[in-house]
């Protein structure tokens, strides 16, 4: 990500029309690539965008996204509130920026000519890694396809994967969403077992134990003979490794990509 120096509060002389080389981009996006300049003067001598956002991606962290707010990150950092709209123009910003240093750059996940199943898998458990170690950052509004430095780099590590594949550039996009939209939904999921879990008090295998027990008591065998038949058959008595699942449901999506694939090459 840029430097304190490139990435300040808002300034309208980068925000031109195309014809004069402007970005049209919300000042969130223009703050991520860089391309607003720094307050000159602030009221708060040694505050910086990269100390606001850390700030944020900390509160986050540590109490949730909804712990959140412009109030609450300047307490944080000893600032008044107003201080920060110096360099963060809304809440909306913030979390752009937030989503933006969490996810941090894509590291070196395969060698080139690494075939396309094996670096996509690569591609996929490396980007879990970044929901698991930032679930608040799953709790934010999906806005549009990447337009951060870090998140369009991500995106073309998993269009490198799918290179020597055949598939056209929009087979490709399609087959990246899938990939990318099925990870998101396994944090998502991990998210709320999280939530779940914490709320109860108890480890998850007693979490599924309680459910189990609910659910035989509510399901009706005669209304409900397969989901009786499941539950007697003690599977859902003990919890499977979340990496279980996930390995389970990549290797169906990646199995189905590999007929496209070879569908394409015959």
């Amino acid at each position: 990500m840029a430097g304190d120096g490139d990435r300040g509060g808002a300034g309208d002389g980068d925000r031109g029309g195309a014809g004069d080389g402007g970005t049209f981009l919300p000042p969130s996006i223009e703050a991520a690539w860089g391309l607003r300049e720094r307050p000159s003067k602030g009221p708060k001598p040694g505050l910086t965008l990269d100390r606001i956002v850390d700030a944020a991606v900390a509160l986050a962290s540590a109490e949730g996204l909804g712990a959140v707010s412009m109030g609450r990150v300047a307490k944080e950092l000893g600032a008044s509130t107003m201080s920060l709209y110096r360099y963060v123009s809304a809440k909306s910003e913030l979390y752009v920026l937030m989503q933006e240093a969490a996810t941090g750059a894509p590291p070196e996940l395969f060698p080139p000519g690494t075939a396309w199943r094996e670096a996509l898998e690569a591609w996929a458990w490396a980007l879990r890694e970044v929901y698991h170690r930032n679930l608040w950052m799953l709790r934010l509004p999906v806005s549009g396809p990447p337009a951060t430095p870090n998140l369009v780099a991500w995106w073309e590590k998993a269009l490198v994967a799918l290179e020597g594949t055949g598939l056209d550039a929009g087979s490709k996009i399609s087959v990246s969403m899938l990939v990318g939209g099925f990870v998101r939904n396994d944090g998502l999921v991990m998210a709320d077992l999280a939530s779940v879990i914490a709320t109860a008090e108890a480890d998850p295998e007693e979490v599924l134990a309680r459910y189990g027990r609910t659910l035989r008591r509510l399901a009706d065998p005669e209304e409900y003979p397969q989901v009786a038949r499941m539950l007697a058959s003690g599977v859902m008595d003990v919890a499977d490794e979340p990496e279980v699942e996930f390995r389970f449901g990549l290797a169906r999506i990646l199995d189905g990509v590999a007929v496209l694939v070879e569908g394409r090459a015959a």
